[in-house]
């Protein structure tokens, strides 16, 4: 079994998967400038094929460490996850090689972002590490299959961060 520390989420680190939705940046004062909008934070993208739905999951807390071999793809939309409290969750994403996951990255949440992951981006199953795991989903909804599943040969163990890890006061990796 491999393991793997997740790193914090930010919008640098994880471009090449998706999207961070979280209220940073510019923006522009609305409703008699009691709101900040941050416009048009992802890029949503559904195919020919379909439309876009709202769903709720409510997906079981896990704890860390965590060990999975399961992970995910939508080839014909993309998917966000728009957490309904303020506890962060895990993420898990992995390249594409030729049409299998590569290795997987782990990535933290701060407990106020959402993602939104491309078209066809390898990812784990919804990971919240705290009760109640609500999200608001919104994904492709159409008549064709939109998911491809892999399970990896050997698993991979997601470890907690160390408490002088980066984002808590050490070193970067």
């Amino acid at each position: 079994m491999s393991d793997l520390i997740p790193q914090p989420l930010t919008a640098q680190s994880f471009a090449p998967f998706g999207d961070v939705l979280e209220a940073t940046g510019d923006f522009r004062l609305i409703n008699a400038a009691l709101c900040h909008r941050h416009h048009d934070r992802a890029q949503l993208d559904f195919g020919p094929q379909g439309r876009a739905g709202i769903s709720i999951f409510n997906a079981t807390p896990r704890a860390l460490p965590y060990a999975f071999d399961l992970v995910e793809r939508h080839p014909d939309g993309s998917q966000a996850f728009l957490p309904m409290t303020e506890h962060p969750f895990l993420v898990i994403v992995a390249p594409d090689e030729a049409g299998t996951p590569g290795t997987p990255l782990a990535f933290l949440t701060n407990g106020a972002q959402g993602i939104n992951l491309n078209r066809g981006t390898w990812h784990g199953v919804l990971t919240p590490l705290s009760a109640p795991g609500l999200f608001a989903v919104v994904d492709r909804i159409g008549q064709t299959p939109n998911l491809q599943e892999y399970r990896y040969p050997t698993p991979f163990r997601v470890m907690p961060v160390p408490l002088n890890g980066p984002g808590h006061g050490g070193p970067a990796a």
